[in-house]
């Protein structure tokens, strides 16, 4: 009897560690919630990084469009478009959300020339990227941005 008892006060044991060991500690609970915030704090900005920069190659990539609807517009006009209506162009929502494309031609200069502005609007992720410029040399501007 005395050893049924022992017995089985052993298997309570045994049980009860068991459970303890089952069990997440607070310690544990706060060291993954650090490991976790100290992942975050390193890939969030990363994240927003490449999101500018993918932003910032959409509207590289419609500039370039639109100068070479300059060109072919100037060979057939001789002059260059004022706007981008002239050039039977849409911003896609993609730029459009983040930056403002303005066109300046002045058809009176000999040679004529145009450049064309891609300015982020405030108030969004791209607004500390700065403005992107290319002209009718393709001359593009600020260099370490393309």
């Amino acid at each position: 009897m005395l050893h049924s008892k022992l017995k089985n006060r052993s298997n309570f044991h045994q049980f009860d560690l068991h459970r303890k060991a089952s069990g997440v500690t607070l310690i544990e609970l706060v060291i993954v919630i650090s490991i976790i915030g100290i992942l975050a704090a390193i890939a969030i900005p990363s994240y927003n990084n490449q999101m500018m920069k993918g932003n910032r190659s959409a509207a590289q990539q419609a500039l370039l469009d639109i100068a070479n609807r300059q060109q072919q517009y100037f060979l057939d006009s001789r002059i260059f478009a004022a706007d981008l209506a002239t050039l039977n162009y849409t911003v896609d929502d993609d730029v459009s959300r983040h930056y403002t494309i303005t066109v300046s031609a002045d058809n009176t200069a000999t040679p004529p020339i145009f450049t064309l502005t891609a300015t982020p609007d405030t108030g969004t992720s791209q607004s500390t990227d700065g403005a992107l410029t290319i002209n009718h040399l393709g001359v593009k501007t600020p260099s370490d941005k393309w």
